[in-house]
C-alpha cells in the first residue's frame, strides 16, 4: 500500500446559481493578463450545452484522456502512444483551436469611444467590439466562455444537439427534451480536476506536469515547459490552456499559496451559494492503475474504493510509517469530501469514463419536478398529491443524462444519490413538520439517522470551518527535489544513489532528471 495525499473537492449542483462569481474571482486573481485573455480556469457552464471550449466532451474529436487497454493492467493515452506523440511532435492536429473557445478570439469593448465620440440627434456613441490579440475593431462576435448562459441557444437546431451527454439516448428522445415545453437546464461549475490519474501529466513530452507530493495539486513547471501542448489535448476537460505571449501552458493551480496559509482558493471563498467543500483525501497509489483501466460500469465504485479510511488504525499505522503527519490525518477524519464521497456515496465523478480519477465530485442536482395545476385548487399537484417531495421520475433533469455526465452511464449510482438526498428531505420533514421523525426512509435507502443529520448539517447550515478543512502543510523533504522522479501520478523518491535517469515511471518511460 503506497499512501498518497489529495487535496479533493465536492460541489453541490443542488446550490449553484450560476451567478459566475467564482469565475470572477479566479479571473481577477490569476488571468487576468496579456496572453491569458481566453483562459477560464474555472468556468461555470449551462447543461445542455457544449460548453467551452466547443465539444470539450466528446474525446472522438480531442482524443483526451485514457483508454482501456485489453488484458492489460494499465490504460493507455488515448490522443497517441508515447512513440507516435514523439515523431509527431511538431504537429497536433487534436489541439482545439482559438475558433473553439472564442471565435475570432477574446474581445473588448472601444469604451474610450463613449467619451471621444460626439453624440449625434440620430444615435448615441456606441463601443465595438474589438480583438484583444489583434486590435480589429468591428469583429464578429461567434462564441464565448458564457455563450449558452440560462440555455441561450441550447435547443434542437442550436448547440444542444452536440452535447455529448445525450449520446446514450435515441435521436427522438433528445429532440423531444430540447423542446421548449419539455426542456431542462442546470448548472456545471468546473475547474481543474487535480486528478489521481492526470492525463496532462501523462502526455507532457518534457515532463513539466506534474502532481506534487505534499496534497497532489497538478501544476505545469514553467521553466521545464517547451510549448508542445499535448497538456492541452491530453486533458479531457480541457483545463489546461497555452499562453500566446508566453509560449508556455498554463492551469488552475487550485490557489496552492492560499492552501499552504490554511485558506480555500479564491473561486471557493467567493461562492455566494455555498456549493463548494474542500477537504483531504488519502488514497492508495499502487491501486491507481488497475482502477482507470476498469470496466466504465465499475469505475466509480472502484473509484471510491481506492480512498483510504483514515480512522482503520492499519491505514493509520501505514500513513505514519510513510510519513503523513498528525495534522493531516485529521483533517482527513474531518473532511466533508470523505463523508460525502466515500461514507454516504451521494457526490460522483465528473466523466470517469476519461479514467482520470479526478478529484472533484458532484452532488447531482434534485431539479424542479414536472407539476401541473390539477384543476380544483390553486397549488401546485406534485406527485399525486400523496406528498410535497418529488420521485424520481418526477424529474425534469433525465437520470439518463445526469449519468452519461457523472457515472460513466451506471444509472444506479445517480439514483443512489439523489434518493438519499431525497430520503434526508423526508426525514427532517416528518421530523419537524408532522412532529415525528420517520425512520424508515433512511433505512431505504442505507442511511442511518446520525448520517442523515450530518449530511443535513453539511449540506444546509455548515460553517466555514466545516465547509474547508485544510491541512497543514509539511515541507521538511523539499531539499530532495532535484531528485525526485516526475512518474505516473504523483512523486516518488529515488533510493540512495539511485540513478534518476535510470528510473521508469509507470508507463515504462524514463521521466528522471535530465530525461
Amino acid at each position: 500500500m503506497q499512501i498518497k495525499q489529495q487535496m479533493a473537492m465536492v460541489f453541490n449542483l443542488d446550490k449553484c446559481l450560476g451567478c459566475n462569481t467564482c469565475t470572477l474571482a479566479c479571473k481577477n486573481v490569476w488571468t487576468n493578463r496579456e496572453g491569458a485573455e481566453y483562459m477560464f480556469w474555472n468556468n461555470v457552464e449551462t447543461k445542455p450545452g457544449i460548453g467551452y471550449p466547443k465539444e470539450w466532451e466528446n474525446q472522438d474529436k480531442y482524443h483526451g484522456g485514457w483508454k482501456r487497454a485489453e488484458g492489460q493492467n494499465q490504460p493507455k493515452l488515448n490522443q497517441a502512444s508515447r512513440f507516435w506523440e514523439m515523431i509527431n511532435l511538431f504537429y497536433n492536429p487534436v489541439m482545439p483551436q482559438m475558433s473553439e473557445y472564442y471565435g475570432k478570439g477574446p474581445f473588448t469593448f472601444t469604451y474610450e469611444d463613449l467619451h471621444s465620440e460626439e453624440p449625434t440627434k440620430y444615435s448615441q456613441p456606441v463601443a465595438r467590439p474589438k480583438s484583444m490579440i489583434s486590435g480589429e475593431e468591428d469583429i464578429d462576435i461567434e462564441y464565448g466562455v458564457n455563450w449558452e448562459d440560462n440555455a441561450a441557444g441550447t435547443h434542437e437546431e442550436g448547440t444542444g444537439k452536440l452535447d455529448y451527454n445525450f449520446a446514450d439516448m435515441t435521436d427522438t428522445a433528445r429532440k423531444a427534451l430540447l423542446k421548449f415545453e419539455e426542456s431542462f437546464m442546470m448548472y456545471l461549475p468546473r475547474i481543474c480536476n487535480h486528478c489521481l490519474n492526470p492525463a496532462c501529466v501523462g502526455s507532457c513530452p518534457s515532463g513539466a506536469a506534474y502532481k506534487r507530493e505534499e496534497d497532489g495539486v497538478v501544476l505545469i513547471d514553467q521553466d521545464r515547459c517547451r510549448g508542445w501542448r499535448y497538456c492541452v489535448s491530453g486533458c479531457p476537460y480541457k483545463k489546461t490552456y497555452y499562453n500566446w505571449r508566453t509560449g508556455k501552458s498554463e492551469k488552475c493551480i487550485l490557489c496552492y499559496p492560499r492552501l499552504e496559509t490554511g485558506q480555500p482558493p479564491a473561486c471557493f471563498q467567493a461562492c455566494p451559494g455555498r456549493i463548494r467543500y474542500m477537504g483531504p483525501l488519502l488514497y492508495d497509489m499502487d491501486r491507481v492503475a488497475e482502477t482507470a483501466n476498469a470496466p466504465e460500469s465499475e469505475l466509480v465504485g472502484l473509484h471510491r474504493q481506492i480512498i483510504l479510511d483514515p480512522n482503520d488504525p492499519e491505514v493509520i499505522a501505514e500513513a505514519r510509517r510513510q510519513g503523513v503527519t498528525e495534522a493531516w490525518l485529521e483533517a482527513c477524519r474531518k473532511s466533508p469530501v470523505y463523508k460525502m464521497v466515500k461514507e454516504w456515496e451521494i457526490a460522483l465523478p465528473l466523466h470517469p469514463e476519461f479514467r482520470t480519477l479526478p478529484s472533484l465530485f458532484y452532488i447531482p442536482p434534485e431539479s424542479p419536478v414536472k407539476s401541473v395545476m390539477d384543476g380544483q385548487s390553486d397549488h401546485y399537484d406534485m406527485v399525486g398529491g400523496d406528498t410535497v417531495l418529488p420521485e424520481l421520475d418526477e424529474f425534469r433533469i433525465p437520470i439518463q443524462y445526469l449519468a452519461r455526465m457523472l457515472s460513466a452511464g451506471n444509472e444506479d449510482e445517480v439514483k443512489k444519490a439523489l434518493l438519499r438526498q431525497l430520503a434526508v428531505r423526508a426525514f427532517r420533514r416528518s421530523e419537524r413538520v408532522e412532529g415525528q421523525a420517520d425512520i424508515s426512509v433512511l433505512n431505504q435507502v442505507g442511511l442511518s439517522e446520525e448520517q442523515a443529520r450530518h449530511m443535513h448539517r453539511l449540506l444546509s447550515l455548515a460553517h466555514f470551518n466545516e465547509r474547508f478543512v485544510i491541512a497543514t502543510t509539511h515541507t521538511e523533504n523539499t531539499k530532495s527535489a532535484p531528485y525526485i522522479e516526475r512518474g505516473f501520478a504523483g512523486f516518488d523518491e529515488l533510493a540512495p544513489g539511485e540513478n534518476p535517469k535510470r528510473r521508469k515511471n509507470f508507463h515504462g518511460q524514463k521521466m528522471g532528471v535530465g530525461s
